[in-house]
């Protein structure tokens, strides 16, 4: 009897096996098959993040399998990390000027070209993941965004969120406002424009020069992401005091950038694809860093690395100095302020929708442990 059950389950899963191997064949076959009579087209694709961060790099490995399994072959991306082609700070360039067709990066790290782009990723005390999305896709933020990018020549697309990150890594505690002065701080975007307020000095530096920057002394602190790449990147065998939150960064969302006339080249059927692909992407990154990033705190918390929060006086410092930054750009940049007057009535609206039932449902239910 056990051994005709064994034998009946073990055909009934060699038959699944079969099935499912003959699916996915009928689906490449589809595949071939929907795009034989469309040219084959080869891009690269110049990354702003190093290989070792297969959460945020790989992105772009995402994007570039499912496209390629997607057109059966036909559309394929060859993926390069910072500084292969281009440092990590001038993805947006390149595409600009088609020394690639395509980029992987984070908008706000082009503050300095116009700080609206900063909108395309993250702003201070700005939205989640959740609702980042939400905006892109449902309130004006895609057509918002397409509009300033199609000034730099580039299309844009959603190519991945962290989530909430950290609030960084500091050589010493933060405890007061004053604190803060001289404090060189690795950090992106419009958050420095803000802090600079208060007395840091603000750095923008990629990924993989952190590391030697903190060792050096160059920088006394440094943010980046989060737990399971912060790990990665070996902060904690520099600095110590381990912040949070990151209150610039609520869901910074990363960018694909494809340059304007490669675009318009493409077939119908592969810009449909190109689209499938990345959202395939933005949703394989937040989930990643989810599902990594509880144990790799743990992992960090057994050494002798601090947990600390920023306290309500340098919050509330934060938080006035960031209401007056967009109130000056806003005056001074008609970009800006066309963006910031859509994103800030869609903000308020989310703030007002998640108090009533993400945040009393957190609030109570992951105080507790099951």
């Amino acid at each position: 009897m056990e051994r005709r059950s064994f034998l009946k389950q073990t055909a009934a899963g060699a038959a699944a096996l079969v099935a499912a191997s003959g699916a996915a064949l009928a689906a490449d076959e589809a595949a071939k098959a929907i795009t034989a009579d469309l040219p084959t087209v080869s891009w690269r694709l110049t990354s702003s993040f190093p290989k070792s961060l297969d959460t945020i790099f790989g992105a772009s490995d995402v994007l570039a399998t499912a496209l390629a399994k997607i057109t059966g072959g036909k559309f394929t991306i060859k993926v390069f990390a910072a500084g292969e082609i281009v440092p990590g700070l001038q993805v947006l360039d390149a595409i600009q000027n088609g020394t690639v067709e395509a980029g992987h990066t984070a908008s706000y790290y082009y503050f300095g070209k116009n700080p609206a782009l900063a909108f395309d990723c993250a702003v201070p005390f700005g939205l989640t993941s959740r609702q980042q999305t939400a905006w892109m896709l449902h309130g004006n933020g895609m057509k918002l965004m397409r509009e300033l990018f199609a000034e730099y020549n580039v299309v844009n697309f959603m190519g991945g969120n962290t989530g909430v990150q950290m609030g960084g890594w500091f050589n010493k505690e933060i405890n007061t406002v004053k604190d803060l002065e001289g404090l060189k701080f690795r950090v992106g975007g419009f958050a420095g424009r803000v802090l600079s307020k208060l007395g840091v000095v603000p750095q923008q530096l990629p990924g993989g020069e952190i590391y030697p920057a903190l060792e050096k002394g160059t920088i006394d602190a440094a943010e980046w992401v989060g737990p399971y790449d912060d790990e990665k990147l070996g902060f904690a065998k520099i600095v110590k005091n381990y912040y949070t939150p990151g209150w610039w960064e609520a869901g910074p969302q990363m960018s694909f950038y494809v340059n304007k006339e490669q675009w318009e080249k493409l077939p119908d059927a592969y810009k449909a694809a190109w689209e499938a692909a990345c959202q395939q992407a933005h949703n394989d990154m937040q989930a990643k860093y989810d599902a990594n990033n509880p144990q790799a705190l743990a992992n960090l918390l057994q050494g002798d690395v601090k947990l600390r929060q920023f306290n309500d006086e340098i919050m509330e410092a934060c938080f006035k100095a960031t209401v007056e930054t967009y109130e000056e750009e806003s005056k001074a940049n008609p970009k800006f302020k066309k963006i910031y007057d859509d994103w800030k009535v869609f903000r308020n609206n989310q703030a007002q929708w998640f108090s009533v039932a993400e945040q009393s449902y957190a609030k109570f239910a992951f105080a507790k442990k099951l």
